[in-house]
């Protein structure tokens, strides 16, 4: 009974931890432009958040580019290259195993956008509907 309610709620302390870890460091790697990809700067990606898996081997890296422009095409290019990005994460990193790292479009801000242009047009509509009650 305990164990199923530890596994419910989310990630371990390890796996935030690491994740953290790992975000800080990939942030450092596209700062100074040190992940040695071709007619590709880096320091346009935002790393807003890294997800480990349980066994700290895959990462789940989620990414924005300045302004979300060209989103896809720039995933595309990571996951590409994925292991140039690793190999400058290696030095940077003493991990037991360095993650694999799946790159992945942040849609968080879009959402959120979204959001807020719905509670504003609620709000809008409650004044409008009191003015004329």
């Amino acid at each position: 009974m305990i164990n199923s309610d530890l596994s419910n709620k989310g990630y371990s302390q390890r796996q935030l931890r690491v994740g953290e870890l790992v975000k800080q460091s990939i942030g450092e790697i596209f700062i100074k432009n040190e992940t040695k990809i071709s007619s590709f700067n880096s320091r346009y990606i935002t790393v807003t958040e890294v997800r480990m898996t349980p066994d700290l081997k895959t990462a789940r890296v989620y990414v924005i580019p300045l302004g979300g422009i060209d989103m896809k095409e720039i995933v595309s290019v990571l996951t590409d290259n994925s292991h140039l990005v690793r190999k400058a994460l290696s030095k940077k990193l003493s991990l037991k195993f360095l993650p694999k790292l799946n790159f992945i479009e942040d849609r968080s801000f879009e959402y959120a956008e979204k959001i807020e242009k719905l509670i504003k047009e609620n709000k809008k509509d409650e004044t409008e509907k009191k003015r004329y009650n």
